[in-house]
C-alpha cells in the first residue's frame, strides 16, 4: 500500500492506525532515518519511508527488498521508488483540508467499497 501526501499531511498517522488494527501494539514511529521498520502483529507489517531518495537504485532495492517478504507494506512516499516497487493493490492518498485539522483521504485500488472504519 502506498501512502502519499505532502509533509504533515498525516502519512505516519495513518500508517500507525492501520498497524493497531493488525494487531500491532508496540510504538509505530517515522522510519524517515532509517528508511523501514519491521512490526509484529496478527500479521507481519512494514513501514517504509522514501522522503530521502531520488529515486532507488539496484543496490537500494536489494536492501528494501526483504521488507517485502511475507507482511503487509505501507510505503510512504512512494514517488521516488516509481518504476522499481512492485505495483500497489492499495494506494493512499493524504491531503491538508481547508480548516487546520482537516485532511481529506482518497483510496484508490483492490478494496472493498462497503467496507468501513470498525467493520
Amino acid at each position: 500500500m502506498t501512502v502519499s501526501g505532502q509533509i504533515g499531511s498525516g502519512k505516519t498517522t495513518f500508517v500507525r492506525g492501520a498497524c493497531r488494527a493488525l494487531g500491532v501494539e508496540g510504538a509505530v514511529t517515522s522510519p524517515t532515518y532509517t528508511i523501514g521498520h519491521r512490526y509484529k502483529g496478527r500479521v507481519d507489517v512494514s513501514h517504509l519511508d522514501l522522503f530521502r531518495f531520488n529515486g532507488v537504485s539496484a543496490a537500494e532495492w536489494g536492501d528494501l527488498e526483504p521488507y517485502f517478504d511475507d507482511a503487509i507494506v505501507f510505503v510512504e512516499w512512494p514517488e521516488a521508488g516509481a518504476g522499481v516497487l512492485p505495483p500497489p493493490r492499495v494506494e493512499v492518498r493524504l491531503e491538508h483540508g481547508d480548516e487546520e485539522q482537516q485532511r481529506l483521504v482518497t483510496i484508490h485500488g483492490d478494496v472493498d467499497p462497503g467496507l468501513r472504519h470498525g467493520d
